[in-house]
């Protein structure tokens, strides 16, 4: 198998952050613009600058930040040094560029914004992912993003070798135990699902304890997530089982309890905390007068 770091995720297409990106610089210029650099930059002076991480890390938005610096200097040139899911040392450089000085001083922080932010999120996967790279698991996501950011928190997910859990509500089906509290049972909950839903739909079943697995596995559903449970719980999950559904373990899932969780022989571990709580990436821009 491929190194992860061998491997570039398939860049987002634009239209999938343009609004998100404008929205940042728009809310950042408000209603009078960049005071301070209209007031102290020259106008039409240009500089010669270097995006670069400060710490180690996997990045993640390169792209997206250069929209930001294009966004507002479109006669930008751009020369990238890196890509997206490529682990890089502190002090890398990642693009350089040859940029209006006022452009780039006013979209410097909404970029930095983003690409610290979602290179944070794929280093914290890649942690993962590396730390239980000698099982079968896979490191996956959820729908703990921040609003407005899914698909590029997700995306970020991605270049850190992670997969994407759920996108919305709209691509699966994910009875939880709210669900099963006011439908009835298990098999009330699973049987009108199934008559609602389209034959492409997968139908996954959250479960507290083995009786409840038994019954999710005799009704036969896709995916089974095991919440909470103890290794010992997890490694018998897996023998009931026996391949007949794929088995999601999801319940405070670090660095230190990956490895021992994914020795267990579940298929995913479902992680939150990689979308709503991973620190930023270290990243600025060094720059100098042409």
């Amino acid at each position: 198998m491929k190194h992860r770091d061998s491997l570039t995720p398939p860049p987002l297409q634009p239209l999938l952050y343009e609004r998100l990106v404008e929205d940042a610089l728009r809310e950042d210029l408000g209603r009078a613009g960049d005071l301070t650099t209209d007031a102290v930059v020259p106008e039409g002076s240009r500089v010669s600058a270097t995006l670069a991480s400060r710490k180690p890390g996997v990045l993640a938005g390169l792209d997206v930040a250069i929209f930001a610096l294009r966004r507002l200097d479109p006669r930008a040139e751009v020369s990238l040094l890196k890509s997206d899911g490529e682990s890089v040392a502190a002090d890398s450089g990642l693009a350089e560029l040859k940029v209006d000085a006022r452009a780039l001083l006013s979209a410097e922080r909404t970029a930095l914004n983003f690409l610290g932010h979602l290179s944070g999120i794929a280093t914290e996967t890649r942690r993962l992912v590396d730390a239980i790279h000698h099982t079968r698991a896979r490191i996956v996501c959820t729908r703990k993003t921040t609003p407005g950011l899914r698909t590029l928190e997700k995306y970020a997910v991605r270049a850190g070798g992670g997969a994407n859990h759920r996108y919305g509500l709209d691509d699966a089906i994910l009875i939880k135990d709210n669900h099963i509290a006011l439908g009835g049972t298990i098999q009330t909950a699973v049987d009108k699902a199934r008559s609602s839903c389209g034959h492409l739909v997968k139908i996954e079943v959250e479960v507290d304890d083995l009786d409840q697995l038994r019954e999710a596995l005799a009704l036969n559903v896709e995916v089974v997530l095991l919440d909470n449970m103890s290794l010992d719980q997890l490694s018998e999950a897996v023998r009931l089982t026996d391949g007949r559904a794929l088995l999601e373990a999801s319940g405070g899932i670090d660095q230190e309890s990956a490895p021992a969780i994914a020795e267990t022989g579940v298929d995913l571990l479902s992680v939150g905390w990689l979308t709503h709580s991973a620190p930023a990436l270290d990243v600025g821009l060094d720059l100098s007068p042409l």
